[in-house]
């Protein structure tokens, strides 16, 4: 999936180098526009003939490089040249947007007008966007180290003085300009190429020293704290590890209680497949301690399916079950475009796009939804929203293998707690009456019942009462 993303982002630059070369065509479509004196931009003015055309082209251009960047897979220490490189696509497309009034150097009746605003936006949008390339352009020169990137590099801050240098004396501006973004074209192909040639897909950070030394499944981040019975807590839909702090703190006097991270989430590195019920089964066993010793498994939402899986398929290995407001089953068929989509997710998650997103809502989003800061900042990691994104779109498939698991499996005879927050809830009825379960209530508390009601949860933990089989 690496090798397609590098295929897609070279894609996109080859794309905006060529949109951005539109110029080309412009020398004979409009020829009122001085090839040796006047803008390239000017042949997208307002009183061009084919303003829309070349206005289009920029705009498209500069999205397509942003996309690009998006796209390229994130490597440690270059964030400032791809962030410069994407900068100088999004002022490319505000340059689209707003365009010139008139041919400034071309038509010397413009000189004598009063321009609008958009005028001078389309100005400073060039200006700016110049020094964002240029900026990028000396940054990957210095991390890729390569004579190419440097002599390209060279000829840009060359032709870009001969611009200034050509403005200032008001003749030949044409052919300096058209010179420079020849150069920023071939730029963007280099670019593109450097990525095509790249050996080895890029590590991220979070991911050094995590893999399976075995060449198994990546090794999840756990913390564990306190000794005597085992307590292991598995998080809901998108959750962390130090969410559970307070209710771990709780256990950790008689109890040894295990959290982890599920694979993307936390300080865990990303899975190279998406999620499946059989997968977070089979890490609840590694995670869990060997028959005969028992574990008692505390669950969150949709983790709560895991759980159930597990005591199913490992009855002699659970001790307890704590359903902490266990998602409903809806029974959908499952979906191949979800499937698709979630085998991309998490390479995506590692790519300066998810990045981006992750820095720019991750923490508001974080903060919002659960109610606490995030103290480690892992939600600012791009591979985070990417694995939220896969587990909610592998919920389908899970819930169809957990009603295989129900119907092949019986439920072990085993003592079971579901805890339901807020209102009356018809599905956590069911779930108990099915699982000969205690139902305990917490009308005043909302989802995040490890956050807002941690005593209600160890409680139940240390107190949930012996029950009859369940089928």
């Amino acid at each position: 999936m690496e090798r397609r993303l590098y295929v897609l982002a070279a894609s996109a630059f080859i794309v905006a180098a060529v949109l951005g070369s539109a110029w080309i065509t412009g020398q004979f479509t409009t020829p009122e526009v001085d090839r040796t004196d006047g803008y390239v931009s000017e042949l997208a003015a307002r009183d061009q003939p084919w303003t829309r055309l070349f206005r289009t082209s920029d705009a498209l251009a500069g999205l397509a490089c942003a996309a690009g960047v998006a796209l390229v897979p994130r490597v440690a220490r270059e964030w400032q040249a791809w962030l410069a490189l994407a900068v100088f696509g999004l002022f490319t497309f505000a340059a689209g947007l707003f365009p010139l009034d008139c041919a400034t150097l071309s038509d010397p009746y413009c000189g004598r007008q009063v321009v609008s605003t958009g005028h001078h936006v389309h100005q400073l949008a060039g200006a700016l966007a110049t020094a964002a390339l240029l900026a990028s352009m000396v940054l990957l020169s210095l991390r890729w180290r390569s004579w190419v990137s440097w002599l390209f590099t060279w000829l840009g801050l060359a032709a870009t003085l001969l611009t200034a240098a050509a403005l200032a004396d008001r003749h030949g501006v044409g052919l300096a300009h058209r010179a420079q973004l020849t150069l920023f074209a071939v730029w963007l192909v280099y670019v593109a190429v450097h990525l095509l040639i790249t050996d080895e897909p890029p590590v991220p950070p979070v991911m050094a020293g995590a893999a399976d030394p075995d060449g198994g499944h990546a090794v999840p981040h756990v913390v564990e704290q306190g000794a005597g019975p085992v307590v292991l807590i598995t998080a809901g839909l998108g959750g962390a590890w130090f969410h559970w702090g307070a209710v771990a703190g709780r256990l950790a006097g008689s109890h040894r209680v295990i959290r982890f991270d599920r694979c993307g989430l936390g300080l865990s590195p990303h899975a190279p497949v998406p999620p499946t019920l059989y997968t977070e089964v089979a890490r609840l066993a590694a995670l869990a301690p060997s028959h005969p010793e028992q574990v008692t498994v505390v669950a969150h939402g949709a983790a709560c399916w895991h759980a159930e899986a597990f005591a199913r398929l490992h009855p002699l290995r659970v001790a307890k079950l704590v359903l902490v407001d266990p998602a409903p089953v809806v029974e959908r068929g499952p979906s191949a475009l979800a499937a698709s989509i979630g085998r991309w997710l998490p390479t995506l998650g590692g790519t300066w796009g998810a990045t981006a997103v992750a820095r720019l809502v991750g923490p508001a989003a974080h903060r919002l939804i659960v109610g606490v800061p995030d103290p480690y900042g892992v939600y600012r990691m791009g591979k985070v929203p990417a694995a939220v994104a896969g587990e909610w779109l592998a919920r389908r498939d899970m819930v169809a293998d957990l009603l295989v698991v129900r119907a092949e499996s019986p439920f072990p005879d085993v003592p079971v707690t579901v805890i339901s927050a807020g209102e009356r809830n018809a599905d956590h009825e069911r779930l108990a009456g099915a699982l000969s379960a205690k139902l305990v209530r917490l009308p005043g508390a909302g989802h995040q019942v490890q956050i807002e009601d941690p005593g209600a949860v160890a409680d139940a933990v240390l107190d949930a009462p012996r029950t009859g089989p369940a089928g």
